[in-house]
This record gives C-alpha cells, structure tokens and sequence, in this order.
C-alpha cells in the first residue's frame, strides 16, 4: 500500500500515559494469513481515515484460545485466556474491536467467567458505528449498483445474532444487495467454524465451502462479501473451485468500505 499505515501499540500510549478509544484486536489470521491480512490493513486505514485513536497489543497479543476450546481442549484455551486477560487487564482496556467473529465470540461470551469483562465489538458494528456519528464517510460509488451478497459468518449470525451491522453498512456503498436463499438465521457455514479450518473434511460427496459457494453463484453476484477471515478463505476457495475467480471477488466488508 502507497499510503503509510499508524499503527500505535498499547506500550507506546501506556508510554505516553494516554488511554486508546477501542483496541484492535487483530487475530491470528490477521497476522499471519496473507489473505487475512489485506482485511487486517484495510481496516486500520478505515482508523486511521475516521481518525480513531487505537491502538494494537503487537507481540503481546496471543490467540484466544477459540481453536482450542472448539477442538475440545479446555486445558489450552484457559492458559491461552488467562495469559491474554492479565494484559489486556494490566492495561486497563475497556472496549475492543476485531474482524474475527470467533475471537469476537470467544472474548465476548467466554474470557468474562475468566475474569476477562470487556465491551467487545465486531468490526461491521464499528464501521456502522463511525458512520452514524459522521467520523466516516464514503467518497465515489465504487461499488454503485455492483450486485453483492453477503455471507453470514456464523460467530457473527447466529451465535451473537448480529444480521443488520453488516448489511447496513454494505447498504451504504449503493451496491445492489442480494441475498442468498439461505441467509441471517438460516445461513450455511463456510465449513471453518469449530476449528473445522484445521482438518480435513469428513467423507461425504461435497465439501461445505463449495455448497456455500453454490447457493452464492445463484444471487449471480459480482462481490461475495464476508466479515471474517475464515469465511473469506473458505469462499475464495469455493469460487476457485468453481473457476469463476476472473469474474467474482471475495471480499470483507473492511476491504469493500476502505476501498470507498
């Protein structure tokens, strides 16, 4: 990216005796994931346009624990929690942000009987958040009339029932949005949830990324939105599967808004 990304760490505001409006919990896929990533950036740059003071926990952030708990090792997710709780609560912070419905479920529902009590928000609910107080505002029509449909995370949907966010904010870019047959309540898993990303499928006649695919393909999109960086991968793959890569882009909402 030409233009260059601030992106302050808690040990510097702590330095300077300053306290951040959210913190910005990235998330092992925004680390690492190269895909992930490009969600990861765009996001900061929406920050960093909307002026918002935050900040990241850099090399002090751990996995939550999400995966571990999900594959059925309690163990592990509570020293993983209980590592990331004594940061977070050695610095005091009150609300936290991050792109990733699963650590979003986890530090939401699952850190406060750790000790871990935080007002944690989704980026879509951030992003519409910024626009209605007028910090945000989109420039162009670069999505104008563009047919987009929207994947419904399942961390995001029916575990913490938030449907409106991020379709309230794709609304917003003037793009034609048309829903799949299965959507909000009812939508399918991209097939990443549960720590299903990290193993290979049962035996069965079609992996569950490829059937989401299918019931996406029928909206005849241009855009396959996303809100999580599982499902991004997971749809990536379904469209590359279905060799349609040339004509429809995944993207997440953070990626379809920085870009207008």
């Amino acid at each position: 990216m030409s233009e260059k990304l601030r992106v302050p760490t808690m040990a510097e505001f702590m330095a300077e005796g300053k306290e951040p409006e959210i913190l910005f919990w990235v998330g092992s896929a925004g680390s690492y994931d190269d895909r992930a990533k490009k969600i990861t950036k765009a996001f900061v740059k929406i920050l960093n346009k909307a002026n918002v003071d935050f900040a990241v926990l850099g090399s002090e952030e751990s996995n939550t624990g999400d995966v571990a708990k999900r594959a059925g090792n309690e163990f592990l997710f509570q020293m993983q929690a209980m590592m990331n709780i004594e940061v977070l609560n050695g610095y005091g912070i009150k609300r936290i942000v991050t792109c990733d419905p699963h650590s979003f479920n986890c530090l939401k529902n699952e850190y406060p009987g750790l000790g871990g009590i935080y007002d944690v928000i989704h980026h879509t609910q951030y992003i519409k958040e910024l626009m209605s107080k007028g910090r945000l505002t989109l420039e162009g029509n670069t999505y104008k009339g563009k047919r987009i449909t929207f994947h419904d995370p399942c961390y995001l949907g029916r575990a913490n029932s938030e449907y409106e966010a991020p379709r309230d904010v794709l609304k917003k870019t003037n793009a034609t949005l048309v829903e799949m047959k299965r959507h909000k309540s009812t939508a399918l898993c991209c097939g990443a949830g549960g720590a299903q990303m990290f193993k290979e499928p049962e035996k069965g006649n079609m992996d569950i990324n490829i059937l989401r695919t299918e019931d996406a393909l029928e909206t005849k999109p241009e855009i396959i939105a996303t809100g999580c960086p599982y499902c991004k991968t997971m749809m990536m793959d379904g469209v590359k599967f279905k060799e349609k890569e040339g004509e429809i882009s995944v993207l997440d909402i953070a990626e379809v808004i920085a870009n207008s």
